[in-house]
């Protein structure tokens, strides 16, 4: 009895000196409940063969099973599902930040009245939910009466076929591009208007032309926000559902079914494998996560070298 009494003073006494702990413990809780416990979860199953409707009590453990079968090819859609995520991440994410830096810099140009509404047409895409997005995009690329074949016969006297299979993955991107570069335009806005002018006015006064500028003052300044961007960008494109759900559900055939999709398709609207399905969604968060360290790594090393 003593010693449960000394042990319960001493964990009393342990907190009362360090409080930032107790006012840490409720989102730990949180985070444990929301993130970690599911995570766990989600490694068990996906070491399982068990089926949606099944009970998962009953479930055989099968080890490394799933894992051995997607990386011996038997599941060959799985690995075209990866080759079109990554390529949709290169593919988004370098035209968003080229086209968000052309959108910044020609914002940080010069003062003008109508800023803040253009700040507010910006904002929109962004604010959009992607489900919305896809809905208004698709009647816009209709085949037969939507607004962009509209206008592509009346110039042109042609119609294209966005969402055929020829056509689908880059209508995707191009939905992807227009919603996500004014995200990349404004966070570029802002780092942009945090430079100093003395930089500039220094390299003005030594005859350096725009290019030297940009080279040698713009993008060292700018380079831990625009691999934040990048990095930021690269996981959200990686892990996108709605907007090629809502628009193709994967199709035709398989041309837009990019890793979620073939997640949601293999465990939840055909066959109902789950433990196949959470063995690919594995794969996927290691994918993200890899991609997301080798960025910090590169952006740490820059910052030693200019340290």
């Amino acid at each position: 009895m003593d010693d449960r009494l000394t042990k319960k003073k001493g964990i009393k006494q342990y907190f009362m000196q360090r409080p930032h702990l107790i006012f840490l413990m409720p989102t730990t809780i949180i985070l444990a409940i929301l993130v970690i416990i599911p995570t766990v979860f989600l490694y068990y199953i996906s070491m399982t063969d068990y089926e949606l409707g099944y009970n998962l009590l009953k479930a055989e453990f099968v080890g490394f099973e799933n894992y051995i079968r997607l990386f011996s090819g038997k599941d060959a859609v799985f690995w075209h599902s990866v080759w079109i995520s990554l390529l949709f991440m290169l593919a988004t994410t370098s035209i968003e930040l080229v086209l968000g830096y052309l959108t910044a810099s020609l914002l940080n140009l010069k003062e003008f009245k109508l800023k803040g509404l253009v700040f507010g047409w910006l904002i929109i895409p962004i604010a959009m939910t992607p489900s919305i997005t896809g809905q208004i995009w698709k009647l816009i690329m209709n085949a037969e009466y939507g607004l962009l074949n509209h206008i592509l016969e009346i110039v042109f006297g042609t119609k294209i076929t966005w969402l055929g299979a020829e056509m689908a993955f880059l209508s995707i991107i191009i939905i992807d591009i227009w919603q996500w570069t004014p995200y990349m335009a404004l966070i570029i806005y802002a780092g942009l208007r945090s430079i100093p002018a003395e930089p500039y006015e220094s390299a003005r006064v030594d005859g350096a032309n725009i290019l030297q500028k940009f080279r040698y003052i713009t993008i060292p300044l700018l380079k831990p926000l625009l691999i934040l961007v990048v990095l930021f960008r690269g996981m959200d494109s990686l892990k996108l559902f709605d907007i090629p759900y809502v628009l193709t559900q994967g199709g035709p055939g398989n041309a837009t079914e990019l890793m979620s999709l073939h997640i949601f398709r293999l465990g939840f609207a055909q066959t109902g494998f789950i433990g196949r399905a959470a063995a690919m969604s594995v794969v996927l968060l290691l994918t993200i996560t890899f991609l997301s360290q080798f960025i910090l790594k590169y952006f740490r090393n820059e910052r030693g070298r200019a340290q």
